[in-house]
C-alpha cells in the first residue's frame, strides 16, 4: 500500500497549537555620527577637545584611559574577564556566565570578553611640511587589529545579550538582543503561562495576547536597552563628549523576524518537513526569491540585479535547514525542537528591501520581513495543494461565457497554453506585475515560437476573463489572482512533474520499481498481441 503523503495544507489546516510572529536576534551597529569623516575628526579634536594640533597621541590617550577603567570596572563588580582565542565561539564561551547570573536571580554584567580584532578605525598619516612648521595630519579609516571589549550581560527587560565596544578611534559598537526573550519576561509579567522552545513559545494559555505583546516590541524599547546599558558600561566618550554632540547612534546590522507554526502532533512534523523540503527546493531560483522578497530581479545581461539567489540545505546530525538567498539577506525554513516549523527572514542590509538602516526604521522593516514570512508559506500552500476542483477545471480547460463575452478555452497539453502556465510560475508577477511586454519577454523564449504583441493581448484578456488574472486599477498591468495561481502550478506540475517522467519511464533516470513496472505492462502487451496474431508495435 502506497505510504499517505504529507501536505503542508494538511498540517496548517486543524493541526496547528500555536501561531506566532515576532522578533527573533536583533544586531545593531553603534557609530558617532559626528566622527565619521576626516574634517569632523579634526573639530573633535581641536574645537571639542581644545588641542591645538590634531594629532593621532590623542586616540591613544583616550583608549588607555578607556581600558584602564574596564579593569577598574571588572575588579569592582569581581566580573570575570575572558581572553577570547580566535577560534573560539563566543557565545559558547560566555553562555555559562550568563547562565549562573540569571539562575541567582540577578542582573547584571556576567562576564566582560576580550578579543583583537579588525575594525574599521582613524589612522592618520603625517604630511610632509618644514621643519620648522607645526606636524600635520591627514585621517583615513583603515581596518586595523585592535581591542574589543564584549560585555555579556542578563537584562532585567531582555534576558542575555551583550555590548561590544572598540577600544580605538572612532570606538564603534556592536548590541546583540533576542527579542523572543522579550517576549518571555513581558509575558510572565502579564501573568501568561506559556511554555517554551529553545528561543521561542511552544505553547501559552492566551495566544492573542502574547501576539499582542510581540508586536509591541520596536525601536523605543531597544533604544532603551542601550542607553540604559552605555550609563552602566566604561565607555571611551564621557558624559561632556555626550553634551557636545558626540554620542552613539543605532543602526541596523542584521535583523531576524521569525513565524513559528507549532503542532498539536511532533510526531508527524519531521515526515511534514521532509515534504516540504523536497517539494521547495527551487525557491532560492531568482524568479521564486522576487516573489517572496516582494523584489524585482533582473537577470539580463545589462543592469542585472546583484547578489546571489540559491537554495541552500544546511545539514546538521538529523536537523535540515532550507535557505533561500537574497543579495544580502535570506529566509530560511526549519523544525524546530522537533515540533514547530520556523521560519525566518534574516536581513543583512535594509536597502535589500529599501529600508533605511537606522533604529528608528525597524518597524517598517518588521512589517516587510513578516510579509516575506508569509508569502513563503503561502506559496507553499498553493504548490502543495494546487489541485484544482472539477468545475474549475472545467471553467478553464472549456470555453465559457463571462461577463457576456466568449471566454476562449485554456486546454492542459496545449503547447502555448503551457507555455503560458510556465511563464506565469517562472516570474508569478503578484509583486512586479504582468504587462504585455513582460509576457512577450517570457513566452519568447518558454513557446520556443515568435510571439507578437496581439497574441499576448489575446491571451492576457482570456485569463483576465477566466478570472486567473485582475488588473491593476489605472495601470495595463495584471496580478495574479488565487485562481491563476492554482493554475500555473497545477498545469505544470502535472507536466513536469507527472507526464513529462511517464512518458520517459522506461529510461534512467526513472526509478527502477517503475521501470520494471512499464517492462512488465509492455510485455503482457505483447502477449496479448501475439495471440490475437497481429504484429507488435515498434
Amino acid at each position: 500500500m502506497a505510504a499517505s503523503v504529507v501536505t503542508v495544507n494538511d498540517f496548517l489546516d486543524g493541526h496547528v497549537g500555536l501561531d506566532i510572529e515576532c522578533l527573533d536576534r536583533i544586531y545593531l551597529n553603534g557609530y558617532v555620527p559626528n566622527l565619521q569623516v576626516g574634517g569632523q575628526v579634526v573639530t573633535f579634536l581641536t574645537r571639542h577637545l581644545g588641542k591645538p594640533i590634531p594629532s593621532p597621541a590623542v586616540f591613544e590617550q583616550i583608549g588607555g584611559r578607556f581600558r584602564r577603567a574596564v579593569t577598574k570596572f571588572a575588579a569592582a563588580g569581581d566580573i570575570p574577564v575572558v581572553r577570547f582565542d580566535k577560534d573560539d565561539r563566543k557565545i559558547d564561551v560566555m553562555r555559562p556566565y550568563q547562565d549562573r547570573l540569571a539562575a541567582q536571580g540577578r542582573c547584571g554584567v556576567a562576564a566582560i570578553g576580550v578579543a583583537q580584532e579588525f575594525q574599521p578605525v582613524w589612522t592618520a598619516y603625517q604630511r610632509d611640511t618644514r621643519a620648522t612648521d607645526l606636524p600635520q595630519f591627514t585621517f583615513a579609516k583603515a581596518q586595523r587589529r585592535v581591542t574589543c571589549y564584549y560585555f555579556y550581560l542578563v537584562d532585567e527587560q531582555f534576558g542575555p545579550g551583550f555590548v561590544k565596544i572598540c577600544s580605538y578611534f572612532p570606538y564603534p559598537i556592536k548590541v546583540w538582543v533576542n527579542g523572543h526573550e522579550w517576549a518571555k519576561r513581558q509575558a510572565t509579567k502579564a501573568g501568561i503561562g506559556f511554555a517554551e522552545l529553545s528561543n521561542g513559545f511552544a505553547s501559552c494559555t492566551d495566544p492573542a495576547a502574547l501576539q499582542a505583546i510581540c508586536d509591541q516590541l520596536g525601536p523605543a524599547q531597544i533604544q532603551a536597552f542601550c542607553h540604559r546599558w552605555l550609563d552602566a558600561l566604561p565607555t571611551p566618550l564621557s558624559e561632556v563628549d555626550e553634551v557636545g554632540g558626540y554620542w552613539w547612534e543605532f543602526s541596523m546590522r542584521q535583523i531576524e523576524t521569525s513565524r513559528t507554526i507549532v503542532f498539536h502532533a511532533p510526531r508527524h512534523a519531521r515526515a511534514f518537513f521532509e515534504a516540504l523540503v523536497a517539494d521547495n527546493l527551487d525557491v532560492g531560483r531568482p524568479d521564486t526569491v522576487e516573489i517572496i522578497f516582494g523584489r524585482q530581479i533582473r537577470t539580463g545581461p545589462k543592469r542585472a540585479t546583484p547578489g546571489v539567489f540559491k537554495t541552500k540545505v544546511v545539514t546538521r546530525g538529523v536537523d535540515v535547514t532550507v535557505n533561500a538567498l537574497y543579495r544580502h539577506s535570506r529566509i530560511k525554513q526549519y523544525l524546530k525542537d522537533g515540533r514547530a516549523l520556523r521560519i525566518e527572514t534574516v536581513i543583512n542590509s535594509p536597502t535589500d528591501l529599501r529600508v533605511g538602516r537606522r533604529l528608528h526604521h525597524l518597524d517598517e522593516l518588521q512589517g516587510k520581513a513578516r510579509a516575506i514570512n508569509n508569502r513563503l508559506l503561502d506559496t507553499e500552500r498553493v504548490g502543495q495543494g494546487c489541485v484544482l476542483a472539477s468545475p474549475a477545471f472545467a471553467r478553464v480547460a472549456h470555453p465559457t461565457i463571462e461577463e457576456g463575452r466568449r471566454a476562449p478555452a485554456l486546454r492542459f497539453g496545449d503547447p502555448r497554453v503551457m507555455a503560458l502556465a510556465g511563464a506565469l510560475t517562472t516570474c508569478v508577477h503578484a509583486v512586479t506585475g504582468l504587462s504585455n511586454r513582460s509576457l512577450r519577454a517570457l513566452m519568447t523564449g518558454l513557446h520556443g515560437a515568435p510571439y507578437s504583441i496581439g497574441q499576448a493581448s489575446y491571451d492576457l484578456r482570456r485569463l483576465r476573463l477566466k478570472g486567473l488574472i485582475a488588473r491593476q486599477p489605472h495601470s495595463n498591468t495584471y496580478t495574479l489572482t488565487p485562481d491563476g495561481l492554482r493554475f500555473a502550478i497545477f498545469y505544470t506540475k502535472v507536466h513536469n512533474r507527472i507526464l513529462t517522467p511517464l512518458l520517459a519511464a522506461d529510461q534512467p533516470p526513472a526509478p527502477p520499481p517503475l521501470r520494471q513496472a512499464l517492462r512488465t505492462i509492455d510485455q503482457h502487451l505483447n502477449d496479448q498481441l501475439t495471440r490475437a496474431r497481429l504484429p507488435a508495435a515498434r
